[in-house]
């Protein structure tokens, strides 16, 4: 692994220049749909993965935003693994960590985040997966012996996980999973989270083909084994563990959107200044001109937004929940717009497979959906303002 100094002293440009020359060729060779494992090796050696973990919210959005600019399967590559891996740094035994931690820095080891359900997208409270307490005991073999763990497990201490998970990103490839099930009554309270190694019996999964290249699958639980040491945090509070690690990465999904609208901002104001259109430049008519400062207006509206909510974070302020939903929110909406924009004063071209716009189309789309769909921002928005309204007016 680089030196730590010497990748925490690289800048955007430094950033953009190794995403593009560096670990775009890597992301080339890969396989659309299915994890690279090559490139989430060179995270790992160029000492990448390992801010996950280090860095304030506010260089992760600068990591985030400089990847996405330069080669956007990098940037994936690297958040997937912190997603799936900081409930294990947050929350995990020291048992826990010293096992699977290593790994993950260094690129070896490719984590998962198992939330989502064919039934339970955003209302992740709603979710299905059932930990059935196992007369027999559980398997466990992760490190974890937390206090209390063991509440709620059949007499042998531990549960058998049965059902299923969906669009889950690195699925089925991945080698560890953080999976959130219910091992109590509905809602919130009743979930536990739980690290399962990919190998464990009676788990099994499949890819799913998606608009974006991005490794996303399903996952079966057929009986799956866990036991009291693969609990992370505390029986019924994985609710709190799936909500702290969104909170975490959920700006730094802004700042992926923004490092693509820069992206398809950048190569706008190349196009309209070489095009030759009625005369002129394409650059020359006000239309496109307009239309261009609209583009870059948002971006940088954006780019405030999303760092206002990781100071936010980093500061342990109280209004950390509003402040990262409406940076997700506003960055992911605004994204849309410019990448749209971008192709439609690009024209044609811009609809070419391996055009870095045709690219960044189907790429933009996602954000608006996963780790929390726009619809549950706004709804996360408007709690915390009433709230906050009501404390006021007492």
């Amino acid at each position: 692994m680089v030196e730590a100094e010497g990748v925490y002293a690289m800048g955007r440009s430094d950033l953009r220049t190794l995403a593009a020359e560096v670990l775009r060729p890597l992301a080339e060779k890969g396989e659309p749909g299915r994890v690279n494992r090559p490139l989430v090796a060179e995270l790992g050696q160029r000492g990448l993965l390992d801010r996950l973990f280090t860095s304030g919210a506010v260089e992760l959005c600068e990591l985030r935003e400089s990847l996405a600019y330069g080669c956007t399967e990098a940037e994936t590559a690297l958040a997937l693994q912190g997603l799936g891996a900081y409930p294990v740094h947050g929350y995990g035994s020291s048992g826990q960590r010293e096992r699977w931690l290593p790994g993950v820095r260094a690129g070896r080891v490719v984590a998962a985040f198992a939330l989502s359900e064919p039934g339970a997208g955003s209302d992740a409270a709603a979710l299905e997966l059932r930990a059935v307490p196992d007369a027999g005991g559980g398997s466990g073999g992760s490190g974890r012996a937390g206090a209390g763990a063991g509440a709620g497990a059949g007499a042998g201490g531990g549960w058998r996980l049965v059902g299923e998970k969906c669009w889950i990103s690195n699925a089925p490839e991945a080698d560890f999973y953080t999976v959130f099930a219910r091992t109590g009554d509905s809602g919130a309270r009743g979930i536990t989270a739980f690290l399962v190694p990919a190998d464990r019996p009676g788990l099994t999964g499949t890819h799913l083909d998606m608009l974006s290249p991005h490794p996303i699958g399903a996952l079966t639980f057929d009986g799956v084994p866990v036991g009291p040491d693969d609990v992370l945090g505390e029986t019924g509070r994985g609710f709190r563990v799936a909500m702290g690690t969104l909170n975490r990465f959920r700006p730094s999904v802004g700042a992926f959107a923004v490092g693509m609208a820069q992206a398809a901002l950048d190569a706008t104001l190349a196009w309209t200044s070489e095009r030759d259109a009625f005369g002129g430049k394409l650059r020359d008519l006000q239309a496109v001109a307009h239309e261009v400062a609209e583009m870059a207006l948002r971006v940088e509206s954006a780019r405030l937004m999303v760092h206002a909510a990781a100071t936010a974070y980093d500061a342990g302020g109280p209004d950390v929940p509003r402040r990262v939903a409406m940076g997700k929110l506003f960055a992911t909406e605004a994204a849309q717009y410019v990448v749209d924009r971008a192709v439609q004063l690009h024209g044609a071209r811009a609809l070419q497979r391996g055009h870095l716009l045709e690219h960044l189309y189907r790429e933009v789309r996602a954000p608006r959906i996963y780790e929390g769909a726009s619809e549950i921002q706004r709804g996360i928005i408007a709690k915390e303002l009433y709230t906050e309204w009501e404390g006021r007016a007492v």
